[in-house]
């Protein structure tokens, strides 16, 4: 019985709070888009600011806001009242957040923005409030219920808070072209930040660490530098440092089995086509889906002149967060 209490329950508020974000369809109207040409003509910041459950919703937005092309942060309007106002300058705009529209906190904040002529965006549950008749523009949050079964904490409301910032969100971000790469700008550390900001050079050994040897010694020079390099392959060089042919582990397999010796020209043994070469500007995300494309697990990396400048191989990927 308590099972499905449980889930009857987590259902309904699933349907109540879904309803509710349907019913918002229609505020998103012509004072949607002044709220959105507002912040983008805003040459500062936009502030977010708000009190309890609805100061974490605006708290949530500004980080949104802020990585996705909008300088934001979040000001909590209880302290902005007792000095953290002067965080806010003639420059930004603020998104105020409220259900009632009538919070004490908020209200000492309207008369100073206004003398101070600093445009004020109001996501209120009631647009009659004194927030949502003092704003430059008021975008409605209503719902008709909370999905709290008591029709007091804060459920419907707050997620009706949340879905109108993101739609700010969303819109600026269209309008601003916003890219992939941009967003990865602001998420260095995420997995589409390592995917889209390192490269090549970021990951490959170089100078010394490169495995090389000429292209006139024999297979036994060549696995003693491979195995000091201990990348598993080897590149080959000629009298002009250009790279041309690469050995691996998996080639000596073979040319044992072809009868080769350890004195065998590595001429002979060399792959003299190399397919598995890149340039070290190269996105290492695309360098690794080369490897998966020619079944091999390391690359060389090459310069204009087809000089061999870094070497790496998948576990080089790996330490780097790619793979």
């Amino acid at each position: 019985m308590f099972s499905q209490s449980c889930i009857s329950a987590g259902i309904k508020v699933l349907r109540q709070e879904a309803q509710a974000l349907l019913d918002l369809i229609p505020a998103i109207d012509e004072n949607f888009v002044k709220a959105c040409q507002i912040m983008m003509n805003t040459k500062g910041k936009v502030i977010l600011t708000g009190v309890g459950k609805s100061g974490h919703i605006a708290s949530k937005i500004a980080s949104t806001l802020a990585s996705t092309g909008t300088q934001s942060f979040f000001v909590q309007a209880g302290e902005a009242a007792h000095g953290d106002l002067g965080m806010i300058g003639k420059d930004d705009s603020v998104i105020a957040i409220s259900n009632s529209g009538e919070g004490s906190e908020l209200k000492i904040l309207i008369p100073i923005l206004k003398r101070r002529e600093i445009p004020l965006i109001a996501i209120v549950g009631n647009v009659e409030s004194s927030l949502g008749k003092a704003a430059n523009v008021t975008l409605s949050a209503h719902v008709e219920k909370e999905a709290c079964p008591l029709n007091l904490a804060p459920t419907s409301s707050s997620t009706a808070e949340l879905a109108i910032g993101d739609a700010l969100a969303v819109a600026l971000i269209e309008a601003r072209g916003f890219t992939e790469r941009d967003f990865a700008m602001s998420h260095p550390g995420g997995a589409l930040g390592r995917r889209l900001l390192v490269h090549c050079q970021d990951v490959m050994h170089k100078g010394t660490e490169i495995p090389v040897v000429h292209d006139n010694v024999k297979l036994k020079d060549a696995l003693f530098e491979m195995t000091r390099k201990t990348l598993g392959f080897i590149c080959i060089v000629n009298d002009s440092n250009e790279l041309v042919g690469v050995y691996t582990d998996g080639d000596l397999r073979r040319s044992l089995e072809k009868g080769a010796t350890i004195n065998t020209d590595i001429k002979e043994l060399m792959s003299s086509t190399v397919r598995g070469k890149v340039k070290s500007d190269d996105l290492a995300a695309d360098a690794l889906a080369l490897m998966h494309k020619l079944k091999i697990n390391s690359l060389v990396v090459v310069d204009d002149d087809n000089h061999p400048i870094g070497a790496f191989n998948l576990h080089d990927l790996m330490r780097a967060g790619i793979l």
